[in-house]
């Protein structure tokens, strides 16, 4: 095999940090770019030296294109995706995978059938940092986990984004818009989730844009802006999760696994690298064991790149015809967890999730994003 030829369908503000990995990986090649700004489209494959660039429709019927990289907004996930599916590519999409179960599910049913794969972000869990963490909670280091805690607390994104509204509209919120990276990375250290429960609240019913053209503007805020979920796995273990948009403490990237044998704490699961840490039991104090406990940090071992990183690991898994590690069946899972989170806040009932996962893969040590294997 050669390069895998890779089209863009969405350009927006997350399309750089996609481009400027995906056209530095040998193993993949941006052929064409595609937005319904066909202008922008035009831009952003000047400034990345995709040699082509146009309309939706076009990066789907460009014979060479063999996956798509879907960055469209939540709302029309599926339907782009979709469309990637009937014309016989593969398919990464940004998250959430989609808006809701069924068409979610039923795009994993139509990629199976027409033989391509669905991959969806996030792909922070394939970065060092988390693989690292992965790995050592795989090995014993904390001994058997039994509960984990998750945070990410902030004043909201209106304060520095120039069109936030979407972000407080149905499909979104902290939920929606963070939870893909928490609850991805709990899935991935402690398998499926059998039940969750949650409490949503608003600080208020409208927000205001603070800069660019549209600063002073008011829009209103459709879903809770502060989410608390309580998650009970399927193994018996269980987490906490808080996401925020109305936190005057900024917080960010809060997760900790806490086993029979000590605790870690992990990068933060919207970043590919960061501190891996751990403690162990204090011991009997009658016994003249001091209670000032002694951090250990852990190695990170991997070659730190950024988003891509699960398209790449997709194209090389198409060809070594093993499973890909974010796929669209974990995207759909975390998706199916989000949902019910929202039903149980809405109602105050443990909600159960339907859906579930079989174990994620773990990335070798010697993952090379910049070597060569097709």
């Amino acid at each position: 095999m050669s390069a895998v030829g890779i089209g863009f369908i969405g350009v927006g503000v997350i399309s750089d940090t996609y481009l400027e990995n995906l056209t530095s990986f040998p193993d993949v090649e941006v052929l064409i770019l595609g937005d319904l700004d066909t202008e922008r489209a035009r831009a952003q494959a000047a400034k990345w030296g995709v040699p082509a660039a146009g309309t939706p429709d076009e990066v789907l019927a460009h014979p060479g294109v063999d996956l798509v990289v879907n960055l469209t907004v939540p709302a029309v996930h599926v339907a782009v995706s979709a469309a990637a599916v009937a014309a016989g590519k593969h398919v990464w999409t940004e998250k959430p995978i989609g808006l809701d179960r069924e068409s979610s599910a039923a795009l994993l049913r139509d990629a199976a059938a027409a033989g391509v794969r669905i991959g969806a972000a996030p792909d922070t869990v394939l970065g060092p940092g988390f693989q690292t963490a992965k790995r050592a909670v795989a090995e014993g280091l904390i001994g058997r986990p039994l509960f984990a805690q998750t945070s990410f607390q902030t004043q909201g994104p209106d304060l520095w984004h120039p069109n936030p509204g979407f972000l407080f509209a149905h499909g979104a919120g902290p939920l929606l818009d963070m939870g893909p990276y928490y609850f991805s990375a709990l899935v991935s250290l402690l398998g499926p989730v059998d039940r969750v429960a949650a409490i949503g609240t608003k600080a208020r019913e409208q927000r205001r844009i603070h800069t660019g053209p549209h600063a002073g503007t008011e829009f209103p805020v459709e879903v809770p802006s502060t989410v608390s979920v309580l998650t009970a796995f399927e193994a018996g273990q269980q987490a906490q999760t808080l996401l925020s948009f109305d936190s005057a403490l900024e917080r960010h990237g809060i997760i900790e696994i806490h086993g029979t044998e000590g605790s870690l704490v992990l990068p933060d699961p919207n970043r590919f690298a960061g501190r891996i840490a751990y403690v162990k039991p204090l011991g009997v104090l009658s016994d003249g064991a001091t209670i000032e406990q002694s951090w250990h940090e852990v190695e990170q071992a991997g070659v730190v790149v950024g988003r891509g990183l699960g398209v790449l690991d997709m194209v090389r898994a198409i060809a070594e015809g093993r499973p890909h590690i974010a796929s669209g069946e974990l995207g759909l899972h975390v998706l199916d967890i989000m949902l019910s989170a929202q039903t149980s806040a809405a109602d105050g009932r443990f909600v159960t999730v339907e859906s579930t996962v079989g174990p994620i893969p773990t990335l070798p040590a010697d993952f090379d994003p910049h070597a060569r294997t097709l």
